[in-house]
């Protein structure tokens, strides 16, 4: 692909993937995603067989966006604390919508994981991978003696991601972000039931 091409193709999905995350991805049409892009219809076909490869692609950088930043932050989890400062951050920056569109990779499942295999399949990898980064942080906090060694690191990592998507939801349809607080601060809460009376954040 020559590098005008490749501008080209990174435009259509820039455009595509903010459309769909502020329109939905049925109300999204590819002559949207064309007039967005400044793109032919040529042009897109060029890149993208059908809609359903252009969301396949969109689900692809969405899921980098997100898993990139969740891994930065997570990486550096290394108390209870450490979770607080990553709800804080999640909390923030969904309060800059006023709780609108909810998560980037989450409202996509909710929309069309019933109705596009493939799609569901590419998403629910990703909520793996995400599961999985939790999964690490939790078992870091028990390598440190941050938590019993009897914490169930898959359950508790599953509760806390469990929150913050139902929090997307709450603050999506309230446009309020404290419900998504509240849920991340019971499953922190939750972790906390299995501090050491060592660990001076609990």
């Amino acid at each position: 692909m020559t590098p005008k091409g490749a501008a080209t193709r990174a435009r259509i999905v820039d455009a595509a993937n903010q459309l769909m995350y502020e329109r939905g991805v049925a109300a999204t049409t590819l002559a949207d995603v064309r007039a967005a892009s400044a793109t032919s219809k040529s042009q897109v076909y060029q890149h993208f067989a059908d809609k359903d490869a252009l969301v396949k692609e969109v689900i692809e950088t969405r899921a980098e966006d997100v898993l990139t930043q969740q891994r930065r932050r997570l990486r550096r989890v290394e108390s209870l604390r450490g979770f607080e400062l990553w709800r804080d951050e999640l909390v923030e920056r969904n309060a800059l919508r006023d709780g609108a569109y909810g998560c980037p990779l989450g409202s996509l499942a909710n929309e069309i994981a019933d109705h596009n295999e493939d799609a569901r399949r590419a998403i629910a990898a990703h909520f793996d991978d995400w599961l999985e980064m939790l999964i690490d942080a939790v078992e870091r906090l028990k390598t440190r003696s941050v938590l019993r060694s009897d914490a169930d690191s898959r359950a508790l990592a599953i509760g806390l991601l469990s929150a913050l998507q139902g929090g997307y939801l709450l603050a999506k349809a309230s446009r309020d972000v404290y419900p998504m607080r509240a849920a991340l601060d019971m499953a922190i809460a939750q972790l906390r039931a299995y501090a050491t009376e060592t660990d001076s954040s609990a």
